[in-house]
């Protein structure tokens, strides 16, 4: 079945008409920085007469509304520098600034939302990797790494960075400084850069662009970037960063009752060069993370935890292999965590990141102690990509564990074609990966997987088609394989996005005539799971909310009984599923927003209606609140009975640098509430102070019993030599 529709597809996507416009420019589509000696306060005002002498760059274009139009409110743009920072102004006038949207103040906010102003910079010029930066008129930053032109974005970076901003009458400005030890770059006396800029007017949705403002591409998409001239003479001028942390607390549980907690630890970056860079950790302590949101599993795979240690998350995307969901070489949260989540100790480590020219290296060695059931680790992560033709790459990565008598290991290596001017101005990628693995007691030691892709994922047209595979040997113990049996798997997926302009409220309707996921046995070949889904109408309008139904049918083979609920059990056979869903979300910008999402038909031995509302209340830019609420209603024989999982968020903010959050949970499967305090200062850039309060709390028979209480303090200084 799976082939028919990849190639019947094959015959669609030639007979779609596709526009052959080369990609945006604007001139000028080059900025020149100016070299200063003066000192720029960071406060938002740009009055210093430095940014009067400084080339200004207006040309900025919009990619939504309206597509290829000017700028509607004027916007400007200049760059200085000296020997230890880029600085970046930007004016953004506007004529209703009491209609400017800025809700957010927090580091790392959610930028969708607000009236914001982002750069992004590629320092190598390689159309490939940049830093991006992001401010709000509240002054609140955030940041990410992109590599792979856009297709790989490392949110959870902290770079070092300050920023201002003020909104006055005539609209709103920033400015923003980058210290060069937070970029790596090449070595050359004369630097040219990649550059882009992008300004969002949340309330017109008007996004705006430098340079590239293809809507088949976004401001990742460093490609389609202009010219940043003008620098000499510049060079990482700090050499070593020391960061010093301490933690105090204390710890109630039912078990043991309280116990005070403390550490230390130390992190050093030394910087052999603007573009190699040492990282050292002695006793990394995560005292700073959020609770995991508890989910309870209606499905017969594991679920998927997202890293959120601050370590691990620097440096991320240097360790990037795609094998597609559900496979991951490297899974981080392997180390230094064991399988229910409790933390082992990390006792120390080394991580080495490096980009020479057209190669990127990524190396880390770690040793987890020893704790309970978990014998004393060693882990090691070798990365190494070389960047060919003018958007692609191949690479090579290898990762293991060594305990005592034992040893893990998963090698493998990548290639990916990407271009982003097929037909003039489209995008289109092709690749594959292949990996093995090795466990030295097993008794077939040798496992593989693979992957071999093809996508079209362009603004009309999105087309996708893979083929991927693993072994029942395949055992990544560093990684993360969520079935744990081997399979292989085709899907493909074909959807058409018109833009409608004979009628006026509608930006965009899709319509997918299929999405297809196949996964058979790898021995046997017989069905594992199947998955289809028809979208007949998904439709966003131009005042930013969207609505789409789609109907899908299901198969899941079991070969064994799967209890799916305590109590609940299901017998093995083959059961097939028809669904239909339904969701509709508002406009994030609104003071009030929300999405609710209703689903419901067949569900193993019986039927499941899901509803799942959430709600977002954007009081001021100090106080915000989220709740959202998931019930599935099951059926089963004539038994029905439901699953209530409930979460609420509040986040409030003093001032760009003084924030926090409260976080809670609840299942009526666990019958647990989780309730998680954080509170962020950041005296000055790099330097955080953290206080975290964690409750774990049984609410069986309507009574409320703590389970466990912690309080921690964490102080991380950042000294420069």
């Amino acid at each position: 079945m799976i082939y028919r529709y990849i190639a019947l597809a094959f015959f669609i996507i030639p007979a779609v008409p596709v526009q052959t416009v080369r990609a945006q420019t604007s001139q000028p589509s080059t900025i020149t920085a100016l070299e200063i000696s003066e000192e720029i306060r960071i406060d938002g005002r740009l009055e210093e007469s430095a940014w009067s002498r400084a080339q200004h760059i207006s040309n900025f274009s919009q990619r939504e509304l309206d597509f290829g139009a000017p700028v509607s409110e004027r916007t400007e743009v200049a760059i200085l520098f000296n020997s230890n920072s880029i600085y970046v102004g930007f004016w953004g006038f506007d004529r209703e600034p009491e209609r400017i949207l800025a809700s957010k103040m927090q580091r790392d906010f959610s930028w969708q939302s607000d009236d914001n102003f982002e750069v992004i910079i590629d320092t190598f010029n390689d159309d490939r990797n940049g830093y991006l930066f992001v401010v709000n008129p509240n002054g609140a930053k955030a940041d990410a790494l992109v590599k792979d032109n856009g297709n790989t974005v490392n949110r959870d970076w902290d770079g070092v960075w300050d920023a201002r901003a003020r909104i006055t009458e005539e609209g709103w400005f920033a400015e923003i400084e980058i210290p060069l030890t937070t970029l790596r770059f090449g070595p050359a006396p004369e630097q040219g850069w990649g550059i882009n800029f992008e300004r969002n007017i949340r309330r017109k949705r008007e996004q705006v662009l430098w340079q590239g403002w293809s809507r088949d591409f976004n401001l990742e998409q460093v490609s389609l970037a202009g010219t940043l001239t003008g620098l000499s003479g510049i060079r990482s001028v700090n050499l070593a960063e020391v960061r010093p942390l301490a933690v105090w607390g204390s710890e109630w549980t039912e078990e043991n009752g309280s116990r005070t907690v403390g550490d230390l630890g130390l992190d050093v970056n030394y910087l052999f060069s603007s573009n190699l860079k040492l990282n050292l950790t002695v006793n990394p302590d995560f005292a700073q993370v959020e609770s995991d949101r508890e989910e309870v599993n209606l499905t017969r795979f594991s679920l998927y935890y997202p890293e959120k240690r601050h370590f691990f998350l620097e440096g991320q995307e240097f360790f990037e292999f795609d094998l597609g969901s559900g496979i991951q070489p490297l899974y981080s949260r392997r180390i230094g965590l064991a399988p229910d989540r409790t933390e082992i100790p990390i006792q120390g480590g080394a991580r080495l990141l490096g980009k020479f020219e057209a190669t990127t290296l990524g190396g880390m060695l770690l040793r987890m102690g020893e704790k309970g059931t978990n014998p004393a680790t060693n882990f090691g992560v070798m990365r190494w990509r070389r960047d060919v033709l003018e958007e692609s790459s191949l690479g090579v990565i290898a990762v293991g564990r060594h305990e005592p008598g034992r040893i893990n290991a998963t090698y493998g290596a990548d290639f990916l074609y990407a271009t982003s001017s097929l037909f003039g101005d489209k995008e289109f990628e092709a690749g594959f990966n292949i990996a093995q693995t090795y466990t030295s007691d097993a008794d077939d030691r040798y496992g593989l997987a693979h992957k071999v892709f093809f996508s079209y994922p362009n603004d009309l047209i999105e087309f996708t088609a893979s083929w991927r595979g693993a072994n029942s040997d395949f055992n990544p113990e560093v990684g993360f394989f969520q079935r744990g049996e081997g399979f292989q798997h085709y899907s493909s997926e074909l959807a058409i996005s018109p833009r409608p302009r004979f009628i006026p409220f509608i930006q965009q309707i899709e319509i997918k005539p299929y999405e297809v996921s196949y996964y058979v046995d790898d021995r046997t070949g017989e069905l594992q799971s199947f998955f289809a889904e028809f979208v007949p109408l998904a439709v966003s309008t131009r005042s930013g909310d969207d609505f789409e139904f789609n109907i899908t049918r299901r198969a899941e083979q079991l070969v064994e009984p799967f209890e799916i609920l305590e109590g609940h059990e299901i017998p093995p056979g083959t059961y097939w599923f028809t669904r239909w869903s339904a969701d509709l979300e508002t406009f994030s910008g609104r003071k009030i927003s929300g999405n609710i999402e209703m689903s419901g038909g067949d569900f193993y031995l019986g039927k499941r209606i899901a509803l799942t509302p959430s709600l977002s209340w954007r009081v001021n830019k100090y106080l915000s609140l989220r709740c959202d609420y998931e019930r599935n209603t099951i059926t089963f024989s004539g038994d029905e009975f439901t699953v209530d999982e409930v979460g609420g968020r509040v986040d409030f903010a003093f001032s760009p640098v003084l924030f926090g959050a409260v976080a809670g949970q609840w299942n009526n499967e666990d019958d647990e509430v989780i309730v998680n305090f954080r509170l962020n200062w950041i005296p000055k850039p790099g330097t955080d102070l953290f206080l975290v309060i964690n409750h774990m709390a049984e609410t069986g028979d309507s009574r409320w019993t703590p389970l466990r209480t912690t309080a921690l303090s964490k102080l991380v200084w950042r000294f420069e030599f």
